[in-house]
């Protein structure tokens, strides 16, 4: 078994070392013989080349009882341990030799004797060792002798000679007639071979037949060991079994079994490299053996680059540097370099002086006090915002592009660009507003101009709505002067009035409600109130609160009548207003969002990707109110206006919202680039990712907690009548407390109905893509995925896969299947199973969200009861009832009807319940050993089915041995 096993092993031929051949022998061998006289006798005879060759003959065929020896001389063994025995003979056929009676042999016996040294004078027969009797193949006739007819024979014996520096053969005739043509003694090495980049020398084989002797090799010249090389020499004097071998040294290349020097342009980095590669771009050799290329003039590599990376170039400075000044807030954007330098490491770091007024060559380094957003060094984007400057100063922002080579070029600083800009600040608020002129209809409205302009005012713009209305509608005035006629104005109606003045810093107040938002009664005919807001009547105190009251009424329903709902609402349910509705988006985002100054926001790190651009968390400190951790969304520069519109919406339908489990809305940012949506700081992120990050730590009723949080959230939201389309673990944020709010809300408008839309597979992000918008396939609904109807039971079946992905720690819906085997899964029935741990009530409630017809779906008001049933009595909660304990069998012991079957209808899948059962398959833990091959054997060939089938069986043996772990169980 040995001998086939290597077979394939054996590289080169064995080499033969002859210690005797008697036909090289010159003159008499003279080999004892006993008896010396009448037994063997040494003759000379004509080879086959007619050369002459000494022989010992023996033929006393007619005397029995023969006993003949003949010795040879001591031969040394030269460290072989195994010798081959060669002889060619001939002998004659006893049946040819008349008068012969019994005598006659036709065999003759080899032996052999150990020896340190040739001291043997006589054949001690006693000491010789038989090795075996040889009988020839062919024997000859007296008619082949006439005919010259010689039939030579070959016999080789093989002879262990291990033990003393020499041997003896001794050959015994007991009446043959024979003749000894040729000795040959010879032993076997493997010969001196290369392999592997080692050396091996040559090696005499082993003792034994089957031995194998382990030889290491040496690397060759300009070489290093990779891995220790040794090969076998085999008793055939093959090598056999290589292990290990050498790799060329750096600058070095294997050719016929030697390392050769790369060429010039040639390089080898190391020595684990297959060969020699040419230099890259703008590089070059100019010797040979070379283990790195030169770079060429003008060009540089990093320390980190590898040697096959190009030499590369500093970049080139950055370009169209444009700043723009919002007080004592910069934007500064710039356009990457022209020329990158071939490498993709370019970034950026800020430069800030103050500098002279008088003299533009005198400039300090700003202070630390100077904040950078995202950062002032290490930059990757072109855009950042640096705020906390000084007021109405000169600054100078030097932009630098840097790569990996900048510093190895000695031009780090040169590639730059600059730009100079004032800061400026923003006026007072205004003082002293006095109405006079009052009649029924119109008034003249008058101030004093700010106690700082800090510029020159520009003009001065009045604000002025009905009190009811707050802010609903309104109209704005704009005049140079420090007073203004108002008319139009409506009898018996409290209006409110914001002046602000503007310079060329801007409006002296963004916030139209600062410290200075205060109310005071309706002044007397005449008389003018010291304040920046003015709240009017036209009627004696009674009257008009009475009055007043019954227009408010009036106008309330007036509005809701005429509001944008649907019909068949139900009158006096909040009903969410489509913002695209809206001809002008600004209007809506006045209308639903508070404008916010965006010096009152602090940004403090980016902390990922939204659909419109960067999110970042930062500090916001409005006027008059405590400072807040906030969270917010960037629009990307150079946007169209259609991502504008786009990208106000989704604050214009979050700021209808209001509702713990719904995001907050704190502002936008519209008057200024880039535009903002500022909304509360969720700490812990969005659920999926915070899930898989505490796996398994927390408690069921803390799971249904959220999941009681998100259902209320959705519940406020179907009251609106408002869809979201895309409810998913991943748009619902968590804080600090555990609190569960539903946000993003920006496939409202993103999902059109587009009948003729051809979806395609869009696997990176779980979705189908069609001209009418992205659909997640694995949170929607057969319906919603076919004919694009989404209503507030799609919602309920998305928030089912929610409660999947909960009770899951984040798991992915369906897992690997892709997005065509779900559809076509789903439609055939499947079900996702329950999780590991999973309370049977919360999985019927998932299969009750999953009902394929949309009226059979719970609503969202029976989910939010149910889960507050099950929190007042966690006992249900329980995978089944009872106080009594029992001990589980083992998973193999389970019936078929328990096991199997069940399991099989739980995943839609009971069709195949016979073709199992048929096929053996009788247990959970049997089906582990089911392939794709072994399903398409059985029947089952739907691709779909059959990962269904692994995946879910996998997932249930998973939760049977952690519950097995168990001894005790409650049922």
């Amino acid at each position: 078994r040995a001998r086939t096993y290597f077979a394939s092993w054996i590289f080169s031929h064995n080499l033969v070392m002859t210690l005797l051949d008697t036909r090289t022998v010159p003159g008499e061998l003279k080999w004892a013989a006993s008896p010396s006289e009448g037994g063997w006798e040494e003759v000379s005879i004509m080879d086959e080349k007619n050369i002459p060759i000494r022989t010992y003959q023996v033929c006393n065929v007619l005397e029995p009882n023969q006993n003949n020896w003949l010795r040879t001389d001591w031969i040394p063994r030269s460290g072989a341990q195994r010798v081959y025995v060669e002889v060619k003979f001939t002998l004659r056929d006893c049946n040819s030799l008349p008068g012969v009676t019994g005598t006659c042999k036709e065999t003759f016996n080899l032996y052999y004797h150990e020896s340190n040294e040739d001291r043997e004078s006589y054949i001690k027969e006693s000491s010789f060792i038989k090795v075996d009797t040889v009988a020839a193949d062919e024997s000859f006739t007296q008619v082949d002798v006439g005919d010259r007819i010689m039939k030579l024979n070959t016999e080789v014996r093989d002879v262990k000679v291990a033990t003393r520096k020499g041997f003896y053969l001794a050959f015994q005739d007991v009446g043959a007639c024979i003749a000894l043509v040729s000795v040959r003694v010879f032993y076997k090495t493997c010969p001196l071979t290369i392999r592997n980049l080692a050396t091996f020398p040559d090696t005499v084989t082993g003792a034994d037949t089957s031995s194998l002797v382990e030889v290491r090799g040496s690397c060759v010249n300009q070489s290093e060991e990779r891995e220790e090389p040794k090969m076998y020499c085999g008793a055939d004097g093959e090598w056999l079994v290589p292990i290990g071998g050498c790799f060329c040294n750096p600058g070095y290349q294997e050719k016929g079994g030697t390392c050769k020097a790369c060429a010039v342009g040639f390089y080898k980095a190391k020595s684990s490299d297959a060969g020699c590669s040419k230099c890259p771009p703008h590089s070059h050799s100019p010797r040979d053996g070379a283990t790195v290329c030169d770079c060429n003039s003008v060009f540089f590599r990093a320390d980190s680059d590898p040697p096959s990376m190009a030499c590369t170039q500093p970049p080139s400075s950055p370009q169209q540097l444009i700043s723009v000044v919002n007080e004592t807030s910069v934007v500064l954007e710039w356009g990457p370099p022209r020329r990158l330098g071939g490498r993709s490491d370019t970034s950026y770091s800020l430069e800030c002086l103050i500098c002279s007024i008088s003299s533009s060559q005198l400039c300090l380094p700003c202070g630390s006090d100077v904040f950078f957003s995202p950062d002032q060094s290490g930059l990757k984007t072109t855009r950042v915002v640096v705020s906390e400057l000084r007021a109405h100063t000169h600054y100078t922002f030097i932009v630098h592009a840097r790569n990996g080579v900048s510093q190895a070029s000695g031009a780090g600083a040169a590639q730059s660009v600059f730009v100079t800009v004032t800061t400026n600040q923003l006026p007072s608020p205004v003082s002293s507003i006095l109405a006079t002129d009052v009649t029924r209809h119109s008034l003249s409205l008058s101030w004093q101009q700010p106690d700082r302009p800090n510029g020159v005012i520009l003009e001065y713009e009045v604000k002025f709505y009905e009190k009811d209305q707050k802010e609903r509608s309104y109209r704005i005035m704009r005049t140079f002067s420090r007073r203004v006629d108002v008319t139009g104005l409506n009898p018996l109606t409290v209006y409110v009035f914001h002046v602000r003045a503007r310079t060329a810093a801007g409006y002296g107040e963004v916030q139209y409600c600062g410290n200075n938002c205060f109310r005071i009664p309706f002044p007397l005919i005449g008389e003018g109130v010291n304040s920046a807001f003015l709240l009017l009547s036209v009627s004696g105190v009674g009257i008009l609160l009475l009055i007043s009251a019954a227009v408010f009424i009036i106008s309330r329903r007036y509005a809701c009548t005429h509001s944008h709902t649907d019909t068949g609402m139900h009158t006096g349910v909040k009903i969410y207003v489509d913002p695209f509705t809206y001809e002008d988006p600004e209007q809506a985002i006045h209308e639903f969002a508070k404008e916010i100054d965006v010096s009152s926001i602090h940004i403090e790190r980016v902390i990922g990707m939204g659909n419109f651009g960067d999110v970042c968390s930062g500090r916001l400190r409005v006027q008059g109110k405590r400072e807040i951790y906030c969270g917010h969304q960037e629009s990307e520069a150079g946007y169209s206006d259609k991502q504008r519109r786009d990208f106000l919406s989704e604050a214009s339908i979050m700021g209808q919202f209001d509702h713990p489990n719904i995001i907050r809305l704190e502002g936008v940012v519209t008057r200024c680039k880039p535009l903002m949506i500022i909304t509360e700081y969720m700490e812990n992120g969005s659920l999926d990712a915070f899930l898989r990050k505490h796996d398994g730590q927390f408690t069921v009723i803390q799971l249904v907690g959220m999941l009681r949080g998100i259902a209320s959230g959705m519940k406020y939201l179907s009251d609106m009548s408002y869809v979201h389309r895309d409810l998913a673990a991943r748009n619902i944020l968590v804080n600090s407390n555990l609190v569960c709010k539903v946000s993003d809300f920006g496939l409202s408008r993103v999902l059109e109905d587009d009948p003729e839309a051809a979806y395609t597979t869009r696997e990176a992000t779980g979705t189908y893509l069609s001209p009418g918008g992205k659909i997640p396939i694995r949170w929607t609904p057969p319906e919603a995925i076919a004919y694009r109807k989404f209503t507030t039971a799609s919602d309920v079946w998305s928030y089912g896969i929610v409660m999947w992905e909960v009770v899951s720690y984040g798991e992915r819906p369906y897992w690997e299947m892709n997005n065509q085997d779900v559809i076509k899964a789903i439609e055939e029935g499947y079900r996702l199973p329950a999780p590991m741990d999973c309370p049977v009530v919360l999985h019927q409630l998932m299969l009750d969200c999953w009902e394929r017809e949309r009226a059979e779906r719970p609503t969202f008001s029976q989910i939010l009861n149910m889960l507050d049933k099950l929190i007042r009595n966690p006992g249900t909660l329980r995978r089944t009832g009872g106080d009594r304990y029992i001990t589980l069998p083992p998973p193999n012991s389970r019936s078929l009807s328990w096991s199997v079957c069940e399991w099989l209808r739980s995943i839609g899948l009971e069709r195949y319940r016979d073709t199992l059962a048929a096929a053996g398959y009788t247990s959970l833990d049997s089906l582990l050993a089911l392939t794709h091959q072994e399903m398409d054997r059985l029947g089952i060939i739907t691709p779909s089915h059959q990962d269904i089938v692994i995946a879910s069986v996998q997932q249930e043996m998973l939760s049977q041995m952690q519950h097995m772990q168990h001894t005790m169980v409650p049922v």
